[in-house]
């Protein structure tokens, strides 16, 4: 029995001509005329290139079919089939892929609304005009949208926890973090998607000017230079990535911390009174984004950012309390005493 039945062929064809086209668009973007001007991030990929996939896929896909199938399931298909060719052909990350794979899926299922509508009704020369409009139109616009530079847009992301312990003995545990293990922190989806774990944090000296060494997995490490310290109240800090210990090969180019398109800028710990004996502490950082899609685009720095600190504070969190814990069973025996 062959291995895909004939009455297939057309659907595999669909699917085989949006790829085509779509990896096209991969490498076209990746140019380093395109690439200087944001390559794959510029909205000419991010939007018109699956709608172009689905469009072609609704195209090519049998008359026969249902619109289900025309404008809902085959451009999915086609939507997959090209991420999963660019995992395995190490063409982008998981995370590249995961952050698009919504917008594409989206995208390419409008783009395949979009062709239906303009060609219902009509004759197979106009249809064949209408899909060539979609194919071309992201190339066409791209040297375009290649003139306008994406725009900065900042953004702060917060985390707070409550810890069942006084201020003195949370501000020992922020200044210097001892080095975390993977079990201290607990399995995460920022771990599955590439993202190094933290280690640990050292501080050269106290006050401002102090300079802590924040350690991650694979070698990464940031400098961050005190420029606020209030014991017990408040440490503020600049960030800046160490490129001399990072490998080049850690971060995907688009999620490179420091990188053109998004960098970590300040992270700042605030303790405050929660009850008696008990410490409210927030830690915030303030990020910049830079794509031409950054609301999308803040909505998964947001996310992996405020995982990272969230982890972090439950680390702090259990740490100050079984501190916290032992120094008052030690009071109480030596009262007993």
């Amino acid at each position: 029995m062959a291995f895909i039945k004939q009455q297939y062929y057309h659907y595999l064809i669909a699917s085989s001509a949006g790829l085509l086209l779509a990896l096209l668009g991969r490498f076209v973007f990746a140019t380093n005329y395109l690439n200087d001007a944001g390559g794959l991030l510029m909205l000419c990929f991010l939007l018109l290139v699956p709608m172009a996939l689905g469009a072609v896929t609704a195209h090519f896909t049998p008359r026969t079919a249902s619109k289900w199938w025309r404008l809902v399931f085959g451009p999915f298909l086609t939507v997959l089939l090209f991420l999963v060719t660019a995992l395995l052909f190490h063409l982008e990350g998981m995370i590249c892929v995961l952050m698009i794979f919504p917008l594409f899926i989206i995208t390419a299922g409008l783009g395949a609304l979009a062709y239906y509508d303009f060609t219902r009704n009509r004759d197979d020369k106009t249809k064949t005009y209408v899909v060539a409009a979609f194919a071309l139109l992201p190339f066409v616009l791209a040297p375009l949208e290649s003139q306008f530079t994406a725009p900065d847009e900042y953004r702060r992301i917060e985390n707070t926890v409550v810890i069942a312990a006084p201020a003195a003995v949370v501000w020992r545990h922020i200044v210097r973090v001892p080095p975390i293990s993977a079990r201290d922190l607990g399995p995460s989806l920022v771990d599955r998607l590439g993202f190094p774990r933290p280690v640990e944090a050292t501080l050269s000296h106290e006050g401002v000017g102090g300079v802590r060494r924040a350690t991650f997995e694979r070698g990464v490490e940031f400098l961050e230079t005190i420029d606020v310290w209030e014991p017990q109240r408040r440490i503020s800090f600049s960030i800046v990535p160490n490129t001399a210990t990072i490998p080049p090969t850690t971060f995907d180019e688009h999620v490179t911390v420091g990188g053109r398109f998004f960098d970590v800028l300040r992270g700042t710990y605030e303790l405050e009174p929660a009850g008696p004996g008990r410490t409210r502490l927030v830690l915030y950082s303030r990020q910049r984004l830079s794509t031409r899609l950054n609301p999308y685009a803040g909505l998964w720095t947001g996310y992996v950012m405020s995982e990272i600190q969230r982890r972090i504070l439950e680390v702090i969190r259990r740490r100050c309390e079984t501190d916290a814990a032992l120094a008052s069973l030690n009071t109480t025996e030596n009262t007993r005493h």
